[in-house]
């Protein structure tokens, strides 16, 4: 069952056009990555998506309802959560504080304190350090909050604006490993990464970006052996094709 459908949305930043006609959807219980160079439209996505901005044209459903044009806190409450690109954490709470704060909307405060377990246990890094303050975090404690906050909302989807940036081999495996487990248990992920190989790995499905405009989707597993992919994301070349980038629409697999 559809989740999110986008269809045909575009949005600018004043006069720049960031985003063109773009159309993807994201199935209930999936794990959906976009991926595209820098300035090609990713991070505008989600923030549209989350209200952020708002879409000059297009639509956006989540669970049958448009909510293009609805205020953030609205679609929080509806059951999408961001973690964005830089964490944005509060850094002079501790981290008790920022799980607390992720809850804000929440009505059901029973609840709060064992879903905040829940997220210690899914990072017992975090559970040592749970009276520290956020800000003497390292970044990858800082990005295991910033999505821990984020999963005190209770999402039905969540979105993530490059969980692996700037962050060691070994915490990026650790992040999605956790981030697998939060989809095994019931949250829908879309997220943004530029590290192709990791994202495609993570994902079921995948849309890649140009200059605004989706170029290319398809399961992960056939956009890994496509030749494209393999040589401008991949880095695997192909000596046999040789020639200008050649990107064709397949067919959906969807």
């Amino acid at each position: 069952m559809s989740l999110l459908k986008i269809r045909n949305i575009e949005t600018s930043y004043g006069p720049v056009n960031a985003i063109r006609g773009i159309s993807l959807e994201v199935r209930e219980g999936d794990r959906v990555t976009i991926l595209g160079a820098n300035g090609a439209g990713k991070t505008t996505i989600l923030r549209t998506i989350s209200g952020l901005l708002e879409p000059e044209k297009g639509t956006i459903e989540f669970m049958g309802e448009r909510i293009d044009g609805k205020e953030p806190d609205e679609i929080v409450k509806m059951g999408i959560s961001h973690v964005p690109e830089g964490r944005e954490i509060f850094p002079d709470l501790t981290v008790r504080g920022n799980l607390r704060m992720g809850a804000f909307i929440r009505k059901d405060k029973d609840r709060v304190w064992t879903d905040a377990e829940r997220v210690l246990g899914y990072f017992p890094v975090l559970k040592d350090r749970q009276n520290q303050r956020a800000g003497t975090l390292s970044g990858g404690e800082q990005q295991m909050l910033a999505i821990g906050r984020a999963f005190m909302s209770n999402p039905k989807l969540m979105l993530l604006d490059e969980p692996s940036l700037g962050l060691a081999p070994f915490l990026v495996g650790e992040i999605f490993r956790i981030v697998n487990r939060m989809n095994q248990e019931g949250t829908t992920i879309l997220f943004v990464e530029q590290n192709a190989r990791v994202a495609l790995e993570v994902a079921q499905y995948g849309y890649i970006l140009e200059v605004g405009r989706v170029v290319l989707e398809n399961t992960s597993q056939e956009l890994m052996e496509n030749e494209d992919v393999k040589e401008f994301y991949l880095g695997i070349k192909d000596e046999g094709v040789r020639g200008t980038r050649r990107w064709k629409r397949k067919k959906k697999w969807r």
